[in-house]
């Protein structure tokens, strides 16, 4: 049985992922007392060798609040069997490892606003303007 991790198109090896199953404090009827369905799944991002050194730095400077020595730890206790907590926990290391390697946004280009935009604002000020001096009594 295995639980595949795919980031941006790449594999993450099984070798390189660890699990650790312990005893749920979530639903499980008779059962949650013996049964280990809690899910810790751990991966080594600063010694992976599956992420190329670009998706690999990026993922640290994004991840760094939630690494412990360089190992980014998952947890999942919110189903009853251990089968649909690792593929919960599988799934939401993906998720982080894709969100925190994804490309930075396009910087944005700063523009000055068109001659326009910029008569229509003057214009709604004159208006304004003439609206207040309008209310004014006669002798201010």
């Amino acid at each position: 049985m295995s639980v595949n991790v795919v980031v941006r198109g790449r594999r993450v090896p099984p070798e390189e992922l660890t699990w650790r199953f312990s005893r749920s404090s979530g639903p499980g009827g008779q059962s949650v007392n013996t049964a280990d369905t809690r899910v810790e799944l751990s991966f080594d991002l600063a010694g992976s060798k599956a992420l190329p050194p670009r998706l690999k730095e990026r993922a640290l400077e994004a991840l760094s609040g939630k690494l412990t020595d360089g190992v980014l730890t998952v947890v999942a206790a919110e189903h009853r069997s251990q089968l649909r907590n690792r593929e919960a926990a599988a799934s939401r290391l993906a998720e982080l490892l894709a969100e925190a390697t994804a490309p930075p946004p396009a910087r944005r280009r700063p523009t000055q606003p068109a001659r326009a935009a910029r008569e229509r604002r003057l214009a709604a000020k004159r208006r304004r303007a003439q609206v207040k001096r309008m209310r004014r009594r006669a002798g201010e």
